[in-house]
């Protein structure tokens, strides 16, 4: 009896050691699978995890290596920590979907230097685009600053490019600029992979020749399309042809001069066969010389000749001005003399220089910070069954436009505005900058004569075209303004967006490159822009209250649970074991 208890023990100790081993192979070769083959599940309401279909094909066709470098290593805060770690995640998602053709490390640049080789890699990576952040990092007794550099360098196809991982945004709490952060990782990071991928850059066509913006004014926006395209300064008036193959897109920036009916030809025939346009259009002069000079001015129409074009193509400039009570920059008023006899200047809101947050889940302004204007007219869409309008940049809904001719004093800001004034009207839009998509028809139609169509077939070898054979786009904007930069008698030309008189810089950069490239890459990244995270806090309160509630909840709750599991398993496996000479 005793011999058959040993050995259906030994059988039992035996079948236990295969199972053992069994179930450790099982383990091992799923772990191999998986660290081959990773899919995961997002369960998140706004896909966190989930890469855009955009960057998953850019990633799926790489055919070299991508080396990132993070320079996000070391003992940061806890903010930055979720930063760097987030990014960690968001390069793995990166390497599954390349194939293993991304590799990425973390760094911190400062490991093991002095204080004079310090400063030497500081310079290295500043003249790379990496640039320092002095960080204030608060200890139990005092606070100390800490140099971070919150960006990553990428490396492909022989070329490099920074990225700058840390963003900041007008109105934001750091914590929700963090989370700001993160939700552009996926667009930074396959944005500057696209760029390296491409080397070839698209040609803008900037046009000229009605007086448009040019020159000291528009230095930073030349400096930054010549940072992303080939910008070429074309003399409309000189040219017989704006090829489609030969300028991706074309910027009308400011025109003040009227265009000609050959001009407006010209632009509606590359229009029609497919081009992209950039329209920045000023209907009313707003001479702020005289402004300063005498506190007051009167708007006059320019005439540009322009507004049968858009009419046709589907949109209004109106000759009016936005008045914005609720976002608008401020100006300085001198209000009085203070005793030392030193005027007393205050900074008190200016309607006529509003700036627009934008609402529009569209790519090119969602999560993006606010742009600013000066003296913005109006923009209304046309009902057209070809084409579709997206409100890009709108007004607060404080906020009127007054018709031309519109008197603009400084007087007015000696007075508070008054709220009730600026009524727009509810579920109405007062647009400054809209997208309109579809089918264009030629504004010249059954308008041209026939001698010159066969001019134009025979001589030039250029057809007309009296509609577009596929869906095109085009972006307009009722302000000039907006990609203009300003000038410092000290340090000369500044960035665009830059409002001096507060500090603030708005993203009109951003918005200008956005812009342009949804009318110039079919291929662009955008929609991973339009990701947007949302940040669930505690109610601190709430949380102050229920907090031994929620430690017995997810500290004994578990405990618990695993002392009823362990109980049950040995009451079973104590029945199971149990010879029948010990249950009698």
């Amino acid at each position: 009896m005793a011999k058959k208890t040993s050995d259906k023990r030994k059988q039992q100790q035996r079948q236990a050691t295969i199972q053992i081993i069994i179930v450790a192979g099982i383990l091992v070769c799923l772990n191999i699978l998986a660290a081959r083959f990773h899919k995961g599940l997002d369960l998140t309401k706004e896909k966190r995890f989930t890469l855009s279909n955009a960057t998953k094909r850019l990633l799926k066709n790489l055919d070299e290596t991508v080396v990132v470098e993070v320079y996000l290593k070391g003992k940061f805060p806890a903010g930055f920590q979720r930063l760097s770690e987030a990014t960690r995640e968001r390069l793995q998602s990166f390497r599954e979907y390349s194939g293993n053709h991304l590799v990425y490390r973390f760094v911190d640049p400062f490991e093991g230097l002095d204080e004079i080789d310090k400063g030497k890699m500081t310079e290295q990576l500043y003249k790379k685009g990496v640039e320092p952040m002095a960080l204030n990092v608060k200890g139990k007794q005092n606070s100390s600053e800490q140099i971070i550099f919150p960006y990553a360098l990428i490396r492909y196809k022989g070329k490099e490019t920074a990225v700058k991982l840390l963003e900041n945004r007008f109105g934001m709490m750091p914590l929700e600029v963090l989370n700001y952060s993160e939700s552009l990782l996926e667009y930074k990071l396959a944005t500057a992979i696209h760029q390296l991928e491409f080397p070839v850059k698209p040609t803008i066509g900037y046009i000229v020749g009605h007086g448009e913006a040019f020159g000291m004014h528009t230095y930073d926006m030349m400096h930054v399309l010549g940072q992303h395209y080939e910008v070429d300064t074309v003399y409309l008036p000189e040219e017989y042809h704006l090829s489609e193959k030969k300028y991706s897109a074309i910027i009308i920036n400011k025109p003040t001069e009227p265009f000609d009916e050959k001009d407006k030809f010209k632009i509606d025939q590359y229009i029609m066969r497919g081009g992209k346009v950039l329209w920045a259009i000023d209907q009313l002069n707003t001479p702020v010389d005289t402004l300063q000079r005498t506190g007051q001015f009167i708007t006059t129409e320019y005439g540009l000749n322009l507004d049968d074009q858009l009419f046709k193509y589907g949109v209004r400039i109106n000759y009016n001005l936005i008045e914005d009570a609720q976002q608008c920059n401020p100006i300085p008023l001198i209000t009085g003399t203070l005793s030392n006899g030193q005027p007393q200047i205050e900074l008190r809101p200016w309607t006529f220089l509003p700036f627009f947050t934008p609402i529009s889940k569209h790519p090119i302004v969602h999560n993006m910070d606010a742009i600013m204007g000066r003296f913005v007219n109006s923009i209304d869409t046309i009902a057209n069954a070809n084409t579709t309008k997206t409100i890009l940049l709108e007004a607060s809904n404080y906020s009127r436009t007054p018709s031309s001719p519109v008197r603009v004093s400084l007087s007015m800001l000696r007075f508070d505005p008054d709220l009730r004034l600026y009524n727009k009207p509810q579920n109405k839009s007062i647009a400054a900058a809209v997208l309109v998509e579809g089918t264009f028809n030629s504004l010249y139609q059954n308008r041209i004569a026939p001698t010159f169509l066969h001019t134009l077939k025979d001589s030039l070898k250029i057809p007309f075209k009296g509609a577009t054979d596929s869906i095109n786009s085009m972006i307009v904007l009722s302000d000039g303004d907006f990609f203009m930069n300003g000038i410092s008698e000290r340090t000369g030309p500044q960035e665009m967006g830059y409002w001096e008189y507060t500090g603030s810089l708005f993203s009109n950069k951003n918005f200008l490159l956005n812009c342009l490239e949804y009318l110039t890459d079919p291929n662009s990244l955008l929609e991973a822009r339009s990701k947007d995270l949302r940040l669930r806090l505690l109610d601190p309160k709430r949380a102050q209250d229920e907090r031994t509630k929620w430690q017995f909840v997810n500290v004994g709750v578990p405990i618990a649970l695993i002392l009823v599991f362990a109980s049950a398993y040995m009451f079973f496996r104590k029945r199971k074991y149990e010879t029948p000479l010990q249950k009698k």
